[in-house]
């Protein structure tokens, strides 16, 4: 099954993608796109182009586990895009993913300008690679 990720940032929103025996998650692309209803538009269109059965969108919840606004605006996310691609969506806990993404670039020694570029598509395939071996981990308890 193929599954898609999405890190809703400020500026960008990042898409990761697993190969279809969900072994490795890998960074898709970023999309600049402020207007949430042409946002919704575009991931559901690279989810139809890519054979997405599943969507996971990244959940940023507070430390102490609460959700915030930011989690709310990422709950509307995913119940828009679940409604107008028919795709089954849920949300994944993501705190502290986009410090994730810093760390990996920065050790990577990727410049700044292109880290910009890529931290959000980075921060998603970490959600995704999470989610990955979350599923893993609950099928092999379940045998």
């Amino acid at each position: 099954m193929v599954i898609m990720a999405v890190d809703l940032g400020l500026a960008r929103t990042g898409v990761a993608f697993c190969d279809a025996a969900q072994t490795l998650a890998f960074p898709k692309t970023v999309i600049a796109e402020h207007n949430m209803p042409r946002l919704v538009d575009k991931l559901c269109a690279l989810a139809q182009s890519e054979h997405a059965e599943r969507i996971v969108v990244g959940y940023p919840r507070n430390v102490d586990g609460s959700a915030g606004g930011r989690a709310e605006t990422c709950a509307e996310l995913a119940e828009q895009i679940g409604a107008l691609s028919g795709i089954e969506t849920v949300l994944r806990d993501e705190r502290y993913t986009t410090v994730s993404a810093h760390i990996a670039l920065n050790s990577a020694d990727v410049r700044v300008k292109k880290r910009k570029a890529a931290v959000d598509a980075v921060a998603a395939t970490i959600i995704l690679q999470d989610y990955l071996d979350y599923l893993r981990n609950t099928s092999s308890t379940n045998v």
